[in-house]
């Protein structure tokens, strides 16, 4: 079992990540960590792992669980038995049947004189027969270093299992491995991933946001269908909140009238009476200190409303703010915009591709580039971009204004803030608060507009690329998206998608995420 009790963390800066965070996993239970881009869950995950320590709070998992993590960039100066921790079982075991039997190597090995042949099953499960224990990790691509750590699970048979966005880099023959795994597996799991199909193989979803952690029985749809009523109440709650705010200014208003009519009545019987000077002047304090209650009352009353009513806008997700006005692409719907005949690409004299590529793509299609890891679809891109030509074949272009949006986001300068980098697409015209009301319907606000880019998460340089589009005004011809879910939560795959789905020019994705391609509406594939 799995235990969190009174959970806080803070950054090494002295920043709060979370704060008296509980948290209970039972045996056997199959769960999903969610939460948006920067609530902490890859921190929790290490936490749980023993990697990182807590500010405060009690950490309860025993036996100690199996961490597959979603970036292996430390492991790179290691070989693959040593990232996988089995080097020195594996070397004890080597000298022991060369002769070496001494207490130090049977110490070692422990007994685990199948460790070999476990390792050997473990890659070879995981498609990684080819590989030698000894290889370095950094000759490895993305999707065969995930897969080592996955093959760790049968080589070390944990109990528990942390797993940090999984599919993250799996072709879709890797992904079809993990997803049996987690469906046949009776290990207890922690998983943090944006993959709804792998979300949907799992019993229960615990939330990671500002109140804390709240569950929710039931997979990743059950969890959608949830928070989808919890919005729905909360949009509702908002317009009574707004419906009371104007109501409550209108009576305030109508309030301080009436009694400014009252007093004046009263003055002018004062006058028509002839009280005396010194009483009038008393009574008029009187008469303005009792308008300067009716003030404070309501002001008090208006006050209350409209932190509440901040306090729900707070709440409330901000994709609603989000305004996709892309202008409508230059080139007419079918218009030949790359043609292929016969393409191929060699490296080391060795053709890329077993048989030549031909085919053409026109405006307005929506394309997959599809393949296992490895297969060349970024060399592929290239080509199709003219940043590449191939060694075989031909590949004629059209001249046409193209975006390439890849993984890491490289069209974000991070040398600049993000008022910067917004206003390097403005294309002349637009002063300077327009940008900046373009950033806030972004969702970065004025306490965002001096950041650095360097600081910003996958998900916000993903809105900050889509903002500057927007700058822009005029909408590219061609959008390439190079793994464009990768590192984005759930909330910010569903603002990409929603950005695509407005976008009338032509797409091209590589992307194994099935839910993104479906919202994507591809309508052709090419697989490598």
């Amino acid at each position: 079992m799995l235990i969190l009790q009174g959970i806080t963390y803070t950054h090494p800066n002295r920043d709060l990540l979370f704060d008296e965070l509980d948290l209970a996993i039972n045996n056997h239970d199959k769960a999903a960590l969610v939460g948006n881009n920067g609530a902490g869950k890859s921190t929790l995950l290490k936490i749980l792992a023993g990697e990182l320590r807590p500010a405060a709070g009690l950490v309860k998992a025993e036996p100690h669980p199996y961490y597959v993590p979603q970036l292996f960039g430390q492991f790179n100066n290691q070989t693959v038995a040593e990232a996988l921790q089995v080097h020195d079982k594996l070397r004890a075991l080597k000298a022991i049947l060369a002769g070496e039997v001494t207490a130090e190597n049977m110490t070692q090995l422990n007994d685990d004189w199948v460790i070999g042949d476990r390792c050997g099953d473990a890659l070879a499960k995981w498609q990684l027969g080819h590989l030698d224990p000894e290889q370095p990790m950094r000759s490895l691509s993305g999707g065969e270093k995930t897969r080592v750590f996955l093959a760790g699970i049968t080589i070390h048979r944990p109990e528990t299992v942390l797993l940090d966005e999984p599919s993250n880099h799996l072709d879709a023959g890797g992904r079809e491995l993990l997803y049996n795994y987690i469906t046949r597996t009776q290990d207890t799991l922690i998983v943090v991933s944006h993959d709804r199909t792998l979300l949907n193989l799992l019993d229960v979803v615990y939330e990671l946001g500002n109140r804390g952690i709240t569950r929710y029985g039931g997979n990743y749809d059950f969890y959608a269908a949830q928070k989808t009523i919890e919005q729905q109440a909360l949009e509702h709650n908002l317009k009574n909140k707004e419906k009371a705010l104007r109501k409550a200014k209108e009576t305030a208003r109508e309030a301080i009238e009436r009694q400014q009519k009252l007093d004046a009545r009263g003055r002018k019987k004062q006058d028509k009476a002839g009280v005396p000077t010194i009483m009038l002047n008393t009574l008029r304090n009187n008469a303005e200190k009792s308008t300067s209650r009716v003030q404070e009352i309501h002001a008090e009353k208006i006050g209350a409303i409209a932190k509440e009513l901040n306090l729900l806008r707070e709440v409330l997700p901000g994709a609603d703010k989000m305004q996709m006005d892309f202008d409508n692409v230059t080139l007419h719907k079918g218009k030949a915009l790359v043609t292929a005949t016969g393409i191929n690409y060699h490296y080391g004299g060795q053709p890329l591709w077993r048989q030549p590529l031909s085919f053409q793509l026109t405006s307005g299609e929506r394309v997959a580039i599809k393949g296992a890891n490895g297969s060349g679809k970024t060399t592929l891109i290239r080509m199709i971009l003219g940043d590449m030509a191939p060694t075989l074949g031909t590949l004629s272009r059209a001249a046409v204004s193209s975006v390439y949006i890849d993984q890491e986001y490289s069209l974000i300068d991070d040398r600049l803030t993000v008022y910067e980098q917004a206003g390097r697409y403005n294309p002349g015209d637009l002063q300077e608060h327009d940008i900046k009301i373009r950033l806030d319907r972004f969702l970065f606000g004025k306490n965002d507009w001096g950041k650095s880019c360097r600081t910003l998460s996958g998900g916000e340089k993903m809105r900050l690329m889509l903002c500057a589009l927007m700058i822009s005004a005029q909408a590219p011809d061609l959008i390439v998206l190079d793994e464009p879910t990768n590192n984005l939560d759930l909330r910010n795959i569903e603002i990409l998608a929603g950005a695509i789905k407005e976008y009338r020019g032509t797409l091209i994705v590589i992307s194994h995420d099935r839910w993104f391609l479906e919202q994507a509406m591809v309508e052709k594939e090419i697989v490598l």
